[in-house]
């Protein structure tokens, strides 16, 4: 793409970084912002900088949050002992928007997936298993497994399983309805809310 100006070429070279973002798209995100008032884009500028410097992980379970501890872990109305494991922040948003559930979550920030380069240490499994252990923030009664229906997600749902197993912890996983491969952040509500309700015993 041949464009008349070095800073607008690397604004697109910037934008069409981004996920789903190809370089036609970018260049229209571009001349739009252009075109914006200067106090727009000073005003998302900011905002994209304070998702790197202010944003937080949730220290107890990982989840996106503007305090250390995430409104989901603090809030006293949730059913504090039973966990739902999911494999990213998305998927935590997924089974909220169904309403139906009320405990707390775990999110693994990914799947094992020797094939590319994921292993056991490299996501949120280790601390997971410590909760259990250690009952901190709270006791742990049950753990749900929410991973994707995927090759990736079953060996992880596995080898947690396995791990938890010797802890004494009930651990269950997603009801029929949930299509093989599918995702939690592509499934409808009422699919993934029922899922949810009438999980079953996880069967290693």
């Amino acid at each position: 793409m041949n464009l008349p100006s070095k800073i607008l070429e690397e604004a697109v070279e910037q934008l069409s970084s981004l996920p789903g973002v190809g370089k036609r798209s970018a260049l229209r995100y571009a001349l739009f912002l252009m075109n914006e008032e200067e106090a727009k884009v000073h005003d998302l500028s900011e905002s994209l900088m304070r998702l790197k410097t202010h944003l937080h992980h949730c220290r107890h379970c990982h989840n996106v949050s503007d305090t250390e501890v995430c409104p989901i872990c603090s809030s006293e109305k949730r059913q504090r002992g039973i966990v739902c494991v999911v494999e990213n922040v998305q998927d935590v948003m997924a089974v909220e928007n169904t309403q139906q559930y009320r405990g707390l979550y775990h999110v693994l920030g990914g799947v094992i997936s020797p094939i590319d380069g994921i292993g056991v240490h490299d996501v949120e499994i280790d601390s997971l298993i410590r909760r259990v252990q250690t009952g901190d923030p709270y006791p742990v009664e049950e753990v749900i497994l929410a991973l994707p229906t995927t090759m990736e997600g079953d060996t992880t749902n596995y080898y947690i399983n396995k791990q938890l197993q010797p802890l004494g912890v009930k651990v269950t996983t997603l009801a029929r309805g949930v299509a093989v491969g599918d995702s939690l952040e592509y499934a409808d509500e009422i699919t993934l809310g029922r899922s949810i309700m009438h999980r079953i015993p996880f069967e290693g």
